[in-house]
């Protein structure tokens, strides 16, 4: 008893560290020095706000968003081994400013606002964006499913209908993790409104909600489901590969500015992230250890959940364009945006055709 409570400290404190860590949401300001990428953490980084995307002149800082989960680790790999270093400085860009987002949600209000150059997001909130204004295209894969429902201790789960009464917790409406899990329960013949209690909360403080008994379940991107088992606080009852068999999750986003006035900024970038998604495959553990630097989670934690979740680190844009098409439907159904958006508005893959040629 007493090394679970010690346990369960342990990680809320961690939990409160996460929290802290996801807070940009604020307006961006600009910066004018251009430093080289280093391969600090970038905690201290993730509380201020990123330089306008827009600039007059050339092009030499880059600001990339993105979010503390192993979805998007190919970010973290790459920052982390300076690879953006190696491959933007022959097309001008001398620093690199990644800005840590809770969820997509405030991410895209920032890409909307046109201050991220590039972002690492879920392809709901994208496909709301798109709908509500953003100019700007998917033009790599990033990842497919990785995210688990899980359920305090002290209840039991065998079938859909035993949610039904309970207070479930996830990311804010129009996010990848909402459209899912509402979606799923219609399909259980769960009203999502009526039958449970779904409630919008980023990763760190629904991770501590449901280690507190605060909430009845959550639906959370790795490794946030695992933290949840190490505090030996509940248990993984659901992959979303079992809601929704290879759906699309993150995927890579760059500006419409970018893609019009800087192709080959934005041609680099993809190819990044294809040799980082790749490294991350082959040297999983080590990319956990960038992961662990950059947000202050547990390495070991972070390792331990891609042995669990049902996640694949993928960067071919191709594979996903039915998936992410798909959320455009499930949302319009559920009155998160008021007209369909097409594949066209969503996708530009001529920059995949030209480094996979």
């Amino acid at each position: 008893m007493m090394k679970r409570t010690f346990a369960l400290l342990a990680v809320l404190a961690l939990m409160a560290g996460m929290v802290f860590l996801c807070g940009c949401t604020s307006a961006p300001q600009k910066s004018e020095t251009a430093a080289k990428e280093t391969t600090a953490p970038v905690k201290a980084e993730a509380t201020q706000a990123p330089a306008k995307a827009a600039q007059t002149g050339p092009k030499t800082v880059l600001n990339i968003g993105y979010q503390p989960s192993t979805h998007q680790m190919a970010f973290m790999t790459a920052y982390s081994k300076g690879m953006y270093n190696e491959s933007l400085s022959g097309v001008g860009i001398k620093e690199v400013k990644p800005f840590n987002f809770p969820t997509g949600a405030p991410e895209m209000q920032a890409m909307l606002a046109g201050d991220l150059d590039i972002a690492y997001v879920g392809s709901a909130p994208f496909v709301t964006a798109v709908a509500t204004g953003l100019d700007a295209k998917i033009i790599g894969a990033v990842q497919t499913q990785g995210s688990d429902l899980v359920l305090r201790n002290g209840l039991t789960y065998s079938k859909p209908s035993d949610l039904k009464g309970l207070k479930i917790a996830t990311f804010p409406a129009g996010t990848i993790q909402d459209t899912i899990l509402r979606t799923w329960l219609k399909q259980q013949g769960l009203d999502d409104t009526k039958d449970v209690e779904i409630v919008a909360m980023g990763p760190g403080d629904a991770t501590t909600a449901i280690i507190a008994g605060k909430v009845d379940a959550a639906f959370l991107p790795a490794p946030s489901p695992t933290t949840v088992e190490d505090a030996g606080a509940g248990k993984i009852i659901v992959h979303s590969g079992e809601m929704a068999p290879e759906h699309a999750c993150c995927v890579l986003v760059a500006s419409g500015d970018m893609i019009r006035n800087h192709p080959d900024i934005v041609k680099a970038v993809l190819a990044v992230h294809q040799n980082a998604t790749e490294y991350n495959k082959k040297n999983s553990e080590e990319a956990a250890g960038y992961m662990a630097s950059l947000t202050g989670m547990n390495a070991s934690t972070i390792t331990r959940s891609l042995k669990e979740w049902d996640g694949q680190w993928v960067s071919d844009p191709n594979i996903i364009i039915k998936s992410v098409s798909g959320y455009a439907t499930e949302q319009q159904a559920l009155g998160y945006i008021k007209k369909n958006v097409t594949e066209q508005e969503l996708f530009d893959i001529s920059f995949w055709k030209q480094i996979s040629q």
